[in-house]
């Protein structure tokens, strides 16, 4: 027919991992089904979703064998590991990470959005001004801060 739509193909967690590979990524299969990739001392994990495209769970900055998060420290852009490895995010880390996720999200099919094209996104945001904030009434600096 004329009007005849063609239905885009879904590709298997298979391929996309391939086309990965095609697009310069190493990966390496978790024992948990999950894939460790990893491309520019950047990693990523992955995860299968059957019926639908694949998660990025983590993305991050590699710092040995340890994924670094980017966090938002208020003053300055930070890497933070999961066992608590805190180090400063330099340009050339933002440049790599930003280029990263975008190679990323193109190799696996998913949906880039505006805001996440600009620049690079942070995972949180840990202002030090805010600390205890919620728990009424702010501390002067002057007076001892109460950890709990």
């Amino acid at each position: 027919m004329f009007f005849r739509r063609e239905h885009p193909q879904q590709l298997t967690f298979d391929e996309r991992i391939g086309r990965m590979q095609k697009a310069g990524f190493s990966a390496e299969k978790l024992p948990d089904g999950r894939v460790r990739l990893s491309k520019d001392g950047c990693a990523a994990i992955v995860k299968d979703v059957p019926g639908s495209r694949p998660l990025v769970e983590l993305a991050g900055i590699l710092i040995g064998d340890e994924i670094g998060k980017l966090v938002h420290g208020g003053y300055q852009e930070f890497v933070l590991t999961p066992s608590g490895r805190k180090l400063p995010a330099l340009a050339r880390h933002l440049r790599v990470l930003h280029a990263f996720q975008e190679d990323l999200r193109e190799a696996l099919g998913l949906v880039s959005l505006y805001n996440e094209s600009l620049g690079t996104v942070n995972d949180s945001h840990r202002y030090d001004r805010l600390e205890g904030r919620d728990r009424g009434g702010k501390p002067r600096p002057w007076e001892q801060r109460i950890v709990s």
